[in-house]
């Protein structure tokens, strides 16, 4: 069973966190000047338990790596980025991608009534070939983000418009017509940052809704709904900074939905009974550059 194990692993990186600094001198060394200028540019590698799509769990046990660069002196900074999924885990369903190459863009807004915004676009390949019967081969999504510090909490509020449903429930790719259609998906959340014992811990949690996203919802639960409340989650996380560049973050988190919500008894894809409630977790190492 995987809980045990998620938690264990959490509590050991916490504990172990203060258990020595890099790039600090040893005592009685003369001291090492770091270079920590920020070029723009961060790669990151982790580890996910489940791997989860706007609140569908698609697979299991997933290696993660990234690759992002922001040209900041532009009179809006644009951030590229690359992000590669591979589902190590064995899965049981034909239907289930085992890996997902991102490459998006994003440009920031200017900041208008302290309300931090951007846009971005997103397109998503699967190179493994998954069964393009109940899953198309590559599909793009246009999304605007939005954030302010409330002192309290940061709000974050996220909309995302897909001109080609991934609609893998309905057993069939989406014709040319229902694709001209579109389908959104938002997302509401809060998110709080705090230190305890001198190391910050960040919680957050929020809701999802969609619009027509995943087609017709094939179980009874949901009563066959193709639009409404998706899922709710909560997380907590803990960046450790192993040095001025390097930051390792391990994560808990729980997905949950309600009876009737879209996501209430849908296929878990990753060989498990069908999804509702579930704790999942992981570890990230980012670096910047």
């Amino acid at each position: 069973m995987k809980t045990p194990l998620l938690v264990t692993l959490f509590i050991v990186v916490i504990a172990t966190a203060h258990g020595g600094d890099w790039g600090k001198s040893p005592v009685g060394k003369s001291p090492i000047v770091e270079e920590c200028v920020d070029l723009g540019g961060e790669i990151g590698i982790g580890y996910q338990t489940d791997y989860i799509y706007r609140g569908l769990v698609a697979g299991g046990d997933t290696v993660v790596g990234s690759v992002n660069y922001t040209f900041a002196g532009l009179p809006l900074p644009i951030t590229f980025g690359a992000r590669y999924a591979n589902v190590v885990a064995t899965n049981k369903f034909a239907n289930v991608f085992n890996d997902e190459l991102t490459l998006s863009a994003r440009v920031g807004l200017p900041t208008v009534a302290g309300i931090e915004s951007s846009v971005s676009f997103s397109e998503r390949f699967y190179p493994e070939d998954p069964d393009t019967a109940v899953w198309p081969s590559s599909h793009g999504e246009f999304g605007l983000h939005l954030s302010k510090d409330l002192n309290l909490a940061v709000v974050n509020f996220d909309a995302y418009y897909n001109s080609r449903l991934p609609n893998a429930w309905n057993g069939t790719i989406p014709t040319l017509a229902n694709q001209e259609n579109g389908a959104w998906y938002w997302e509401l959340g809060l998110e709080r940052q705090f230190d305890l014992f001198g190391q910050g811990f960040v919680v957050g949690g929020g809701v999802g809704y969609a619009d027509n996203y995943w087609g017709v919802a094939p179980n009874a639960q949901s009563g066959g709904d193709s639009s409404g409340w998706n899922h709710y989650f909560l997380s907590a996380s803990v960046p450790i900074e192993l040095n001025c560049r390097t930051v390792l973050t391990p994560y808990l988190g729980y997905l949950g939905s309600p009876e009737g919500w879209l996501m209430d008894g849908a296929p878990d894809w990753a060989g498990r009974s069908a999804q509702s409630e579930m704790l999942h977790g992981g570890v990230n190492l980012s670096v910047s550059f």
